[in-house]
């Protein structure tokens, strides 16, 4: 048997819905905010920092360290942790600060 947070807590969450990440199509349910949606279809990183291009990702997932901040709908800097998924959301990784197309 194989357990799951969901089950752990005996919840029912209702029908899954489908979002995008990079144009992928990733599974959500209700409830789970993007970083957990993601996290659940396997994908670990979203974010690349502006001075050296290193993959991010969530750590600390309360919302506390920015490292998981991604392109939520066309808005950068969205914290994955916390935005909850909704029907539709298209994720895109984010790179550097998410405003590298105002540059001068």
């Amino acid at each position: 048997m194989t357990r799951t947070p969901a089950s752990l807590v005996r919840a029912e969450p209702g029908a899954p819905y489908e979002i995008t990440f990079d144009g992928r199509s990733v599974r959500a349910l209700p409830g789970q905010t993007v970083a957990a949606a993601l996290w659940a279809a396997g994908i670990l990183s979203w974010r690349t920092t502006r001075v050296n291009g290193a993959a991010r990702g969530v750590f600390c997932g309360i919302g506390a360290c920015y490292d998981c901040l991604a392109t939520v709908n066309g808005r950068p800097n969205q914290r994955a942790c916390l935005v909850p998924a909704r029907p539709g959301d298209a994720i895109t990784t984010q790179e550097g600060t998410g405003h590298d197309d105002l540059a001068v």
